[in-house]
């Protein structure tokens, strides 16, 4: 399996939905074809975020408004008062129907569908894209057939055959848009290990040795050390029930059980983003509807900005490969709908992909009509909690990824508010607590994070010649691919390629040239 994909290069000058800048925001993008989830993992801790299957990374210390990539510990998180008083407004509606007055405010994870990504989706439907997908896939295959012929290593005939796999893709060509796979290789299992409203079971001998060690702790408060560093094993995550001189957990105030005679009915269902799967085929339709409806009444979106085109564009198509290996997550890794189920009907669905060492938050859209139960900071806390669940089986997943931070839009500081949280340095690519980077941020728009003068970006593109580009139905390393090529400019656009993706990616990622 490897990732397949096209560069597009620089895009200046366009329109920025944060601060209505009309040429102010700077991008480079590209289009994803096919994508490992590892290789997204690791453009992502290189500053890098999708939208569908474009692919992008603002320019930033060009553009307008720089996006910070936050991710946020989930391991260390604690419930603030304002978190908890939303999960209680939560359980009392669903308890007893009360309806909570005031203030109601609610955050979704980005802006609008326009602010955040349309003005880099916009540049889409101009690119002039040649490339057929059946056409790329028979070429990859045939390559990689000629490939083994040459090599007879073994693990390079593995390589070659997982690649094959990876690339069974069909034709799909509309208004010069690039092509898009239709076939979805396997999705997890909709039902395994998917019923989000309720914690894990667990081994009456494991509780009876976290008793023991909660005792042990309550005797030792110093034992911990806080931050990143913890010498021992971290608090499980569903804990005996709190006694009352202790705090209640993320986990106690989501999961506590409701009375026989609630009033409401609530589940979370987590969904596969595949056609192929029967659940998110026959939620579609309800899916897409709470889709248009939220885009219309919070974002004033007309009707023909939010068709089924865009929504499945934006939401629905992704260029993640589901894998589920055995030392995985039970879900499996790719990219999934989480739905919120209240009385039978979906009021919210947060988008996200699950990634090897974190959940990542792409979208959230909601049913208007209970913006009362602030269901963006709600969805927030139970990606969070979802993550600890996950990180019990998968240890390495741990972090929960908010998509960007943009110190200079006031309405983007809250994602701040989770706590403890990080900023990706800009220039050297590492992960600088939030608290670090803010008095910076106040003196400049732009700031390296890392404050040793002398750090660089360790996985910089140090030997592009062993890029590996595929051209005229063969895969080849760089080095070769530009004895053919007499365009300066396109040496030139490789090059910031290499820069942008690392020297890592640019190995393992297939870079289609036309």
């Amino acid at each position: 399996m490897a990732s397949v994909v096209e560069y597009k290069g620089l895009k200046v000058g366009y329109y920025c939905g944060y601060c209505a800048s009309e040429e102010g925001k700077a991008s480079c993008g590209m289009w994803a074809h096919s994508m490992t989830v590892q290789d997204y993992q690791d453009l992502i801790d290189r500053g890098w975020r999708r939208s569908g299957k474009y692919v992008y990374k603002p320019v930033m210390n060009q553009t307008c408004c720089p996006q910070y990539t936050i991710r946020c510990r989930p391991l260390q998180f604690q419930p603030s008062k304002s978190h908890k008083k939303v999960l209680k407004k939560m359980l009392k509606f669903l308890a007893k129907g009360e309806i909570s007055k005031g203030n109601c405010e609610d955050e979704p994870m980005e802006p609008t569908m326009e602010d955040a990504v349309a003005s880099d989706f916009a540049l889409i439907n101009k690119l002039d894209i040649q490339c057929d997908l059946k056409t790329l896939s028979d070429d990859l295959k045939e390559s990689l057939k000629s490939e083994e012929k040459k090599k007879g290593k073994s693990s390079e005939r593995e390589e070659s055959n997982e690649l094959i796999q990876s690339q069974d893709m069909e034709e799909k060509l509309d208004s010069g848009e690039p092509s898009q796979s239709v076939k979805v290789h396997t999705a997890p299992q909709p039902g395994k290990g998917a019923d989000l409203s309720k914690p894990p079971c667990r081994k009456a001998k494991e509780i009876r040795k976290e008793r023991k060690r909660l005792k042990l702790t309550q005797q030792n408060p110093g034992g911990e050390l806080e931050g990143f560093q913890v010498r021992c094993q971290p608090p499980s995550l569903f804990p005996p029930k709190a006694k009352s001189n202790q705090p209640k957990s993320l986990e106690d105030l989501i999961f506590e059980s409701l009375p026989e005679s609630a009033s409401h009915k609530f589940e979370v269902r987590l969904v596969p983003v595949s056609f192929e799967d029967p659940e998110f085929k026959s939620s579609f339709s309800q899916s897409f509807s709470l889709y248009v409806k939220y885009q219309m009444a919070i974002h004033q979106d007309p009707p023909d900005e939010c068709g089924k085109t865009e929504f499945t564009r934006f939401l629905c198509s992704s260029p993640l490969e589901a894998e589920n290996p055995p030392y995985g997550p039970d879900c499996g890794y790719g990219s999934f709908h989480q739905q919120y189920w209240l009385d039978g009907k979906i009021i919210a669905v947060g988008v996200i992909d699950v990634l090897p060492y974190c959940v990542s938050s792409v979208y959230l859209y909601y049913d208007p009509d209970y913006s009362f139960l602030s269901l963006g900071v709600y969805s927030a806390l139970r990606e969070i909690a979802f993550t600890r669940q996950l990180h019990e089986k998968t240890p390495q997943l741990s972090y929960y990824y908010m998509g960007f931070y943009i110190h200079s839009c006031p309405k983007m500081k809250y994602k701040g508010q989770y706590r403890p949280s990080d900023l990706l340095c800009p220039e050297t690519y590492v992960w600088v607590p939030i608290e670090q980077c803010l008095p910076s941020l106040e003196n400049s728009k732009y700031c390296r994070f890392n404050q040793d003068p002398e750090a660089v970006d360790e996985d910089r593109s140090k030997e592009p010649d062993r890029l590996q580009v595929f051209y005229k139905k063969t895969i080849m390393p760089y080095g070769v691919y530009k004895k053919q090529q007499r365009d300066p400019s396109e040496e030139a656009a490789v090059l910031q390629y290499a820069r942008l993706v690392g020297q890592t990616c640019s190995e393992r990622m297939l870079l289609f040239r036309n």
